[in-house]
């Protein structure tokens, strides 16, 4: 009989220890844009998106409005994103770019194939980790 409260018997073990291990990989290539791996994220969305509410924001990385507010705000010391709140309602704040955070999309573009080399690994595994993951993700928060 196994015993579930083993290290070695846990998912989300390993799954921890990768996450981490995937974020490490990033730093080098997010200190040079003079980033870190929360703002890439929300860079990705801003890139997609073009404007988001700091609650639709939120959403999509997993982040709540504590979290997110000061880092924000550093990205708009950064001049990186522009916050505004909404005329309609002022509890809502407006996300855009700058035009500096427009620039750095071109800059970050290769982040994604450099990961992959610095890992060793090949896109058919990432796809299929990611598959894997997402749908795990997607049966916890529904």
């Amino acid at each position: 009989m196994s015993n579930h409260l083993e290290l070695d018997n846990q998912v989300c073990f390993p799954i921890y220890a990768l996450a981490k291990e995937i974020i490490s990989q990033y730093r080098p290539f997010l200190d040079e844009l003079n980033l870190t791996y929360p703002q890439y994220l929300v860079l990705m969305v801003l890139w997609k998106e073009k404007e988001q509410t700091v609650g639709q924001l939120g959403e999509k990385v997993f982040l709540d409005s504590g979290t997110l507010t000061p880092l924000l705000k550093r990205m708009e010391q950064k001049d990186i994103v522009k916050r505004k709140r909404c005329t309609e309602d002022e509890r809502v704040v407006k996300l855009t770019l700058t035009e500096k955070g427009v620039f750095l999309e071109e800059k970050a573009t290769d982040i994604p194939s450099k990961l992959m080399e610095s890992m060793n690994v090949d896109e058919k595994d990432l796809l299929e980790l990611k598959t894997i993951v997402t749908k795990i993700l997607n049966k916890t928060n529904n």
